[in-house]
């Protein structure tokens, strides 16, 4: 069968995912869409040609009868909203991050789904879809490095424009939050951050870098930089070591160069480059898993740690000390096989 999606939010990331469906990816059709700005739904449904019907807001989209499932890519604030509305109409939703913008938020729409008894919820972080990553924890998973011990990381961007407050933990480290928690098949017990001297290049009052130490419930000490000024490239690096051996992120393949008397290879400047594949996975497992009946992705509770996590690393960067990150117990529902939807 072909899934009938209808978009909610049209903008940047929708826009790229209305495209990859259509053009593509298989199995998947886009015949809803809508967008706070009337005239972006209506110029991505004339310039990708699509067969679809523009809707004045989510929740129509959430209810038309065509629609199959849903795909939240709308502002950050209005997520829970439209999760928890595609709950209680029983649909299957891809939720770009945030799941929602505060930790009570996701724990909400954990509460709904479990209540609804089937899991519906996948949310949008992409790194478990990497290549890269894939491959570095296929080398942990089979035991080739033994018992993880240490982890460095480092998240670096070469400018951040817009960026202030907390926003390099916030909208950045939130990646490594999700991916290393998948990677380790660990969670967090507590975090600290450490300022480092401020670069000359951060604007809007940011500081820049961050220094971010993670402990899990294994024991395993999580070192990440979070540099979102660095300048020379996006370079997102992830090292395990181990009892027997030491494992690192493989590099973005790119072609080696002798030229001008050096030796060099090229790094990524835009983050869309460097994971534009892990989208295109991404989205085709969910619309396979989705019409399978399945929801295999990162799930609403994995939304809901992350914000949790996030939120003690920001209480830990203001009060210079080490924060207990604190959990309830998480429900048996996401360990039970209830992932099997029913799609109409």
């Amino acid at each position: 069968m072909t899934l009938r999606i209808g978009v909610i939010g049209t903008g940047a990331i929708g826009r790229d995912h209305i495209r990859r469906i259509t053009n593509d990816l298989t199995g998947g059709e886009i015949v809803a869409v809508t967008d706070v700005n009337a005239e972006s739904a209506k110029n991505v449904v004339s310039e990708l040609h699509l067969n679809a019907k523009i809707y004045e807001n989510g929740h129509d989209v959430i209810k038309a009868d065509d629609v199959d499932a849903i795909i939240v890519t709308s502002w950050g604030p209005t997520h829970e909203e439209f999760v928890l509305a595609s709950i209680a109409a029983g649909k299957p939703v891809f939720c770009e991050k945030p799941l929602a913008t505060t930790a009570e938020g996701c724990k909400r729409i954990v509460d709904a789904e479990v209540a609804h008894g089937k899991q519906l919820v996948q949310v949008g972080f992409m790194r478990r879809f990497d290549k890269s990553y894939r491959q570095l924890k296929k080398i942990f998973d089979e035991g080739k490095v033994g018992e993880a011990l240490v982890v460095h990381c480092a998240h670096r961007n070469p400018t951040a424009p817009g960026f202030s407050g907390d926003m390099a933990i916030t909208d950045s480290f939130v990646h490594e939050i999700d991916v290393l928690r998948w990677l380790l098949d660990d969670d967090y017990v507590s975090c600290q951050v450490i300022l480092p001297r401020n670069t000359r290049f951060a604007e809007n009052g940011l500081q820049d870098p961050h220094m971010i130490l993670l402990e899990t419930k294994k024991g395993i000490r999580i070192d990440t930089e979070v540099f979102v000024n660095c300048k020379y490239g996006y370079d997102i690096q992830c090292q395990i070591v181990g009892e027997t051996g030491i494992a690192n992120l493989p590099e973005p393949q790119s072609v080696l160069m002798r030229s001008e008397a050096k030796l060099s290879t090229e790094i990524y400047v835009d983050w869309k480059d460097r994971f534009i594949d892990s989208y295109d996975v991404e989205l085709q497992e969910w619309i396979d898993s989705t019409v399978k009946g399945e929801m295999n992705g990162p799930s609403a509770w994995d939304g809901y740690v992350v914000a949790v996590t996030s939120d003690a690393c920001v209480e830990a960067k203001h009060s210079g000390g080490i924060v207990a990150i604190e959990l309830p117990e998480r429900p048996a529902f996401y360990d039970q096989g209830n992932n099997k939807v029913l799609i109409k």
